[in-house]
């Protein structure tokens, strides 16, 4: 993924250094609003086109601008600029931006749209066909705060007003927008969408029964359907775009096979197996074709052919997207983006209301986006996102300060595969991701992630007073590592883990949540490998998630009476080579108290700071303790148990631990206080094997029925 950003960097680079750098001449304008910048490029003469700066005369000023921009390409001219000024753009039409063309405004020169009651408008409209575009400074300004959203453009249409864009690509090429400002639109600041050709809609009577064969003859075949007669290729469109593709069917499986033909229905070749919406490359020498589905009725079957040309090869750099309703910037048909040092920003009014929404609408017949970088952006007071990666595939987003507070800072739905995202700033707003995302280097502070899965990868993250939120749908879906959490006592901060088992790596979790650190519901068999949970609240419990806890540490902030790692889920739980450390005023550091518990503390160490249990095993079906080592040297009280089978207040009750093995364990104390406790496991309780232990001034007290084997008391 980072070397498609490289990649993508080096393309858009190179596109660069293949525009027009010399300015020539349309005509000079004395008036240049002193940019020093804007005059590299030579002004329209404003008398001579019929324009005016002072914000009236729309007709004419719009008129004026683009006969003066198509007289600029017609004669070979590459730069164009606009003086200082306020230039009013009809409401009934647009700037129709032409190829080759740099076109360059200083900052206070503020291209309007006129007031108006459309559901959707352009401003500034870079069409199909028109390639090499660089549009450079100035404002674009919306009619927010006056359009009249009371009308509909007709009987059909939603009445949301929210297609009002202030600049618009359709299936143009090598675009740059560079230092602009477009603010205060009904739908969004800037849109980079496709081009779309229908070439045929095909409904039942357009198929037969039968299929072709491998030579293009058609063929009899009850449980197949195939096209009457050939689609013909003779669209214009197809004079400089040679594909084209099948989607919007119905009552038709999704794949099919395709056969070329030439004009005198000469067989070329066969495409097998073809899905919806892939992209069919017309061979050279085919103006026709046939189609076969996989199935046996016709019956109400319909399918349309189109020809979708994505914008391409743009980079948006320096550039302000502010106050817009919907969006500052859509990618919605589009491939080879670089979205790059840009603040958007204030964004509100109609859904989604983002920075930027990645948004063809593939998946209902609409535009595919690919290869999209978002980089060193700065994005706040968004009211629902700052970044959308809706639909698509491939983007990076990489060093943005994502800072819409309470907001969602990055959201990657189901319909979006391929996301690189490193090195973002999660300031106060939240993550949220469906599947298919590597999350590199990011930090968060007071929020939140939604995680689901599968193949999403965290690899170094730091968060602070946050929650890492996981619910992964499929077991291991989600991989962490390298993540420091900070708490602050701020809020209810911390891991919390659902649904499927995970695998963490060199998770550490610092400080104090004002509850707990840890929480969860999660099917047993997660993988937490180096998790260290140093200085949690010990006013609450840890409510451990069953799994294999391997070099682990837990060490609970002194203070609090509870700090207590509850082991309360049915399932197994391994501690292998972890570390424990209670605080002086707390509870029993491991307590273990669910019928269907399986629990394994082996090779892990114990270091008990008052009068406090080290573990506790009050119901489980099986426990196995070996070979790890208790330190309890601060004890003031002999009745302490520092390893209980059973639970006091129900000794009198049917034992609830079904099987312990007590084995190979060390205990070093400072009184004669007792290191191993069974007698209150409760009526009928089965023998326990307890041997091999040593015991450095502690003592057994063990029902009569276990068995007590090669114990050392020393």
């Amino acid at each position: 993924m980072n070397m498609m950003k490289l990649l993508l960097l080096v393309l858009l680079a190179a596109q660069l250094s293949l525009m027009p750098v010399q300015s020539l001449l349309i005509n000079k304008d004395s008036d240049n609003g002193g940019n020093s910048e804007a005059q590299k490029s030579e002004q329209i003469d404003l008398a001579k086109w019929g324009i005016y700066k002072d914000g009236t005369h729309p007709v004419e000023t719009t008129k004026g601008i683009n006969n003066a921009l198509k007289w600029a390409n017609q004669n070979g001219k590459t730069s164009a600029s606009l003086p200082s000024g306020t230039y009013l753009i009809d409401k009934n039409s647009r700037i129709e931006m032409v190829s080759n063309m740099l076109f360059e405004l200083p900052m206070d020169a503020v291209l309007k749209k006129e007031t108006n009651d459309k559901e959707s408008y352009q401003l500034m409209y870079i069409g199909y066909g028109i390639h090499h575009v660089t549009l450079k400074g100035g404002t674009y300004y919306g009619d927010k705060e006056k359009h009249d959203y009371s009308k509909k453009d007709n009987k059909y249409s939603s009445g949301t007003h929210e297609g009002g864009y202030g600049i618009m690509t359709a299936g143009a090429t090598d675009v740059t927008i560079d230092g602009v400002k477009a603010v205060n639109f009904t739908g969004d600041g800037l849109i980079l969408g496709g081009y779309g050709t229908m070439i045929q809609d095909l409904y039942e009577n357009h198929f037969v029964s039968g299929e072709f064969d491998n030579k293009g003859k058609n063929i009899s075949n009850a449980k197949k359907i195939r096209t009457k007669n050939p689609i013909p290729l003779n669209n214009v469109i197809f004079k400089t775009e040679r594909e084209f593709e099948l989607s919007n069917a119905q009552k038709l499986p999704s794949s099919f096979d395709l056969f070329f033909y030439k004009a005198d229905s000469t067989f070329i070749s066969k495409l097998a197996n073809r899905k919806l919406r892939d992209k069919l490359t017309i061979p050279a020498g085919a103006t026709q074709f046939n189609l076969v589905f996989n199935q046996a009725t016709k019956d109400k079957a319909y399918v349309e052919v189109w020809n979708r040309k994505a914008t391409q090869n743009v980079t948006v750099k320096n550039s302000e997207f502010a106050f817009n309703r919907r969006q500052g910037i859509t990618v919605g048909g589009a491939d080879q983006v670089l979205i790059s040092n840009n603040s958007l920003h204030d964004m509100k009014g109609t859904a989604p209301q983002a920075g930027i929404d990645v948004e063809g609408g593939f998946e209902v017949n609409g535009y595919l986006n690919t290869n999209v970088v978002i980089s060193d952006n700065e994005f706040y007071n968004n009211a629902a996102y700052d970044v959308v990666l809706f639909d698509g595939h491939d983007a990076v987003v990489d060093n943005n300060h994502l800072a819409s507070k309470g907001a969602i800072g990055l959201a990657i739905s189901q319909p979006f595969k391929g996301a690189t995202v490193t090195n973002n700033h999660f300031d106060g707003s939240r993550l949220i991701a469906a599947h298919d995302a590597a999350f590199i280097g990011n930090k968060m502070n007071d929020s939140y992630t939604t995680l689901e899965g599968p193949n999403i990868q965290i690899d170094g993250m730091e968060f602070t007073d946050s929650v890492l939120g996981i619910s992964s749908k499929v077991p291991f879906g989600i991989s962490v590592s390298n993540v420091t959490m900070y708490n602050n006592k701020k809020s209810d901060s911390g891991l919390s883990i659902w649904k499927e088992p995970i695998h963490l790596k060199d998770v550490t979790i610092i400080g104090e949540s004002k509850l707990r650190s840890i929480v969860g519901g999660v099917a047993e068999g997660s993988i937490f490998d180096n998790l260290k949970v140093i200085g949690f609240n010990t006013f609450y419990d840890l409510s451990l998630p069953p799994g294999t806890y391997n070099g682990c540490q837990f060490e609970g902030a002194e203070g609090g009476n509870n700090g207590v790692l509850s082991l309360s889920a049915s399932g197994k739980y391994v501690f292998d080579h972890c570390t424990f450390k209670p605080p002086a005023s707390g509870g029993a550091s491991l307590l273990g108290n669910h019928p269907n518990l399986v629990l394994t503390v082996q090779n892990s160490t114990f270091e008990i700071q008052g009068n406090t249990q080290a573990i506790s095993i009050q119901a489980a079906k099986s426990a196995l303790v070996e070979n790890n080592t208790i330190n309890a040297n601060a004890l003031t009280n002999t009745s302490v148990e520092l390893l209980r089978i059973g639970d006091y207040w129900k000794q009198k009750e049917k034992h609830r631990v079904l099987k312990a093995v007590i084995r190979g364990n060390t205990f070093n104390t400072n009184l004669a206080a007792i290191g191993i406790s069974t007698i209150y496991a409760g009526t009928s309780a089965p023998v326990y094997l307890i041997e091999n232990n040593t015991l450095y001034t502690a003592k057994l007290a063990l029902k009569k029925n276990d068995k007590d084997q090669n114990n050392v008391l020393k």
